[in-house]
């Protein structure tokens, strides 16, 4: 049966959603979930709908209200007289069907997408100021190509000067003081990510409607603080990567023999799943793949579902400028002694060892320590977050909360400090419900990971773009798991990567979604003919089964597909060039026969120019890692290999190094004070690098387009998690070439 605490829970709730007559919002929220479970559509319900029993009963949230401490004002009070707002993750890639879904059953006069006003940042006002004073297109994307995000100054004069341009031309100079003058003012009016309101009467008497850029799609021209402000039902549609890769990795799975996964039949609290993940092998793994997460996670070691929330939580700028990441550490690891100075705080903080990590315990604190109303204690949170509009407001607050402790019994001391920890990550504080609704994904992919890696990397890859790596960079890592790993080919890759029967488990072939410049379409004619007509021996019975033209089948020549066929990439391209996408049947098939009889005398290419080909064609290589050509020249630089790293007996904290490797990932944390951090992999390993502003700037070029980077620095070593803290960074080349490699940039 159920505990009487969720029972008296259950029927708070009802009696609140009753009284505010709600009861019809969470029944259209209910159909909507409905309608993606009866299409196979994975989704979950997110952020403040998590604190809800209600919620979960409906099967709108994955989160068991058992496993969390709920607070149900954060999504629905009195005191707010708001209506309620739901999240809901739908697979990216198939958001659209929800979508069309609600356009279907409301009409499109009274269901629309919310907008969003979209300013000019950096870039976006060097590029236009720029077409209208006449600068070449060139010089514009040398400008606009420079231009960090958060840069605020496009007339960075020292920086145009590098670029090999005159500040102080004219024209050039203009357009740099104007395309600063309109940092910050409205470009566009765009949808919302995912925000839909629905109404009982036409749209049309209430707000403005036009039709949106993308077909069967309506957007009314006010934002969701306007729509807030009104007191207008909003549910936010969001499409979600993870869920998509989840739902195709248990597909995978399935379709290889093994069982059919649900996220409700996964095996919870798997030891040898938070073995993995205490040791920081997360590639891949939903929101704990990020730098600044696997330094935090062999810290922190979680071993249950619970760690996880906090894990998702304590990893963002609320917790990180309230200073409460290094006091959870040391009460976790018993180096600071946990203390409450009453029993009802120790209830409100016992879960996180004392220190408020959730928007949800600043709420409740203010609640049991300063005797606020649940619906006060959401105001409290209101005005804190936005403490740069509400200063007043906040002020109030400040006053009341004190006041409200001294009354209690509390020290002003303390009373003071509750106030600072409060206001110093509310704004960006992380709730406890939001943090829930992702750790169940966290656990899910990184179970997938650990149990199933060739479908989970395999799924990963089909669902991109998403996530911190590129797909060079899951093919690594899967291969050091021990998964097989075999190349496109057209006798036998399908559009997505696919699992292949082999003797050490499920193999992966990559599909041909790697291959670049080939349309899916022109793909799956391919694997129709193959199914109907192949294997084929030869690349004319491709180009004849399936009408492919031969520029198609040049970029698979080109990504070495043929392989099947005992053919090279030279020898496939030798005879496609008698392919014509316009064939001449007089001289069609004399032409084809000699091309595939006579033996050409074609140069073999060197191993360096393989990988080359491989990553300017498919974005990687599975003969060799790029830097293994030229190892023996890097240790003869004095270059460490990035494995070394490991080792604390080889590479101690304090020691100078130089190390080099692919750029894999570059983040900018708005938190860092302007630290970059740079991720860089060469065959043995990645070294992870911290790059101070000073640094960056003297470095910019190399640090921010290098594509193979060499980087001097001292070790930095906080246990198992190891950084070089760079000093000097310069961009290098493979065998005198620029390699296609491609990163993610988060900066």
């Amino acid at each position: 049966g159920l505990p009487s605490s969720l029972v008296a829970q259950i029927r708070h709730e009802l009696g609140l959603i009753e009284n505010l007559g709600y009861a019809p919002y969470f029944l259209t929220v209910h159909e909507i979930v409905e309608f993606a479970i009866s299409r196979g559509i994975l989704c979950q319900g997110r952020g403040a709908a998590a604190n809800s029993a209600v919620c979960y009963c409906l099967g709108v949230t994955a989160v068991d209200p058992t496993r969390v401490n709920m607070l149900f004002e954060r999504f629905i009070s009195k005191e707010r007289d708001e209506p309620p707002d739901i999240d809901i993750d739908f697979e990216h890639e198939r958001r659209e069907e929800v979508i069309q879904h609600l356009y279907a059953k409301y009409g499109r006069d009274r269901a629309a997408l919310t907008s969003e006003v979209i300013s000019y940042r950096g870039r976006s006002a060097i590029r236009e100021v720029g077409k209208a004073m006449g600068l070449s297109a060139d010089t514009l994307g040398l400008l606009a190509k420079d231009l960090d995000w958060w840069s605020q100054d496009p007339e960075h004069a020292a920086r145009v000067k590098r670029l090999g341009l005159n500040p102080c031309e004219p024209v050039l100079k203009a357009t740099l003081a104007l395309a600063g003058q309109i940092m910050g003012f409205p470009r566009h009016l765009s949808q919302h990510v995912g925000g839909f309101v629905i109404t009982r009467t036409p749209l049309s008497e209430l707000v403005p409607i036009e039709n949106a850029a993308m077909a069967d799609r309506t957007v009314i021209e006010w934002d969701k603080d306007d729509i807030e402000a009104m007191g207008m039902l909003k549910v936010d549609v969001l499409g979600l990567g993870m869920l998509s890769c989840v739902r195709k990795a248990m597909d995978l799975i399935a379709q290889a023999g093994g069982p059919r996964l649900t996220l409700a039949t996964i095996p919870p609290e798997d030891g040898a799943t938070y073995d993995m993940i205490c040791q920081a092998d997360t590639v891949g793994v939903f929101q704990i793949e990020s730098r600044a997460q696997m330094s935090m996670l062999p810290r922190l070691k979680p071993r249950c579902y619970y760690d996880l929330v906090i894990e998702v939580a304590i990893v963002r700028p609320g917790p990180i400028q309230g200073q409460m990441v290094h006091p959870y550490l040391k009460r976790r690891n018993g180096e600071e002694p946990t203390e409450y100075v009453s029993p009802e705080i120790e209830r409100v903080l016992s879960r996180t060892l004392g220190v408020p990590l959730f928007q949800e315990q600043a709420m409740a604190l203010a609640v049991v320590a300063a005797g606020f109303t649940p619906g006060q204690a959401d105001q409290l949170r209101r005005a804190i977050a936005s403490w740069k509009r509400s200063g007043e407001a906040i002020k109030a607050f400040e006053r009341q909360l004190i006041d409200g402790m001294l009354e209690r019994g509390h020290t002003r001391l303390f009373a003071e400090q509750v106030f600072r920890q409060i206001s110093g990550f509310s704004g960006y504080g992380f709730p406890e419900s939001h943090a829930a609704s992702f750790a169940l994904l966290v656990y899910s992919s990184s179970w997938l990971k650990r149990h199933h890696p060739a479908a989970f990397a395999a799924a990963l890859i089909n669902s991109q773009p998403m996530g911190f790596y590129q797909p060079a960079q899951i093919i690594r890592d899967v291969q050091a798991h021990g998964v097989e790993v075999r190349p496109v080919d057209v006798n036998h890759s399908h559009w997505d990567c696919t699992l292949e029967p082999a003797p050490a488990g499920p193999a992966l072939r990559l599909g041909m979604r790697q291959v670049r410049g080939l349309p899916e379409q022109q793909a799956q004619r391919i694997v129709d003919a193959v199914r109907a007509q192949g294997p084929f021996r030869a690349p004319a019975g491709v180009w004849r089964a399936s009408g492919v033209g031969a520029a198609h089948l040049r970029r698979l020549a080109q990504a070495d597909a043929f392989g099947s066929m005992g053919l090279t990439r030279q020898r496939a391209l030798w005879a496609i060039q008698a392919l014509h996408d316009h064939p001449m049947p007089l001289f069609e098939q004399a032409a084809i026969e000699e091309r595939e009889d006579v033996h050409a005398e074609l140069p073999a290419p060197t191993g360096w120019r393989e990988v080359s080909d491989d990553y300017r064609a498919v974005g990687l290589s599975l003969k060799s890692h790029p830097l293994a050509f030229i190892r023996e020249e890097l240790a003869g630089q004095g270059v460490t290999k990035n494995a070394a790293l490991g080792d604390p007996a080889l590479t101690p904290a304090g020691k100078p190094v130089t190390v080099a490797g692919v750029v894999l990932v570059r983040q900018r944390p708005g938190t860092a004070s302007g630290i970059v951090f740079i991720t860089i992999e060469d065959e043995t390993g990645v070294a992870n690098l911290i790059v101070r502003p000073r640094v960056y700037e003297r470095y910019r070029a190399a640090a921010k387009h290098g594509k193979v980077l060499l980087a001097g620095g001292l070790v930095e070593r906080q246990g198992s998690v190891v950084h070089v803290v760079a000093q000097r960074i310069r961009a290098i080349s493979v065998a005198g070439e620029s390699l296609h490699a491609s990163s993610r940039d988060f900066h």
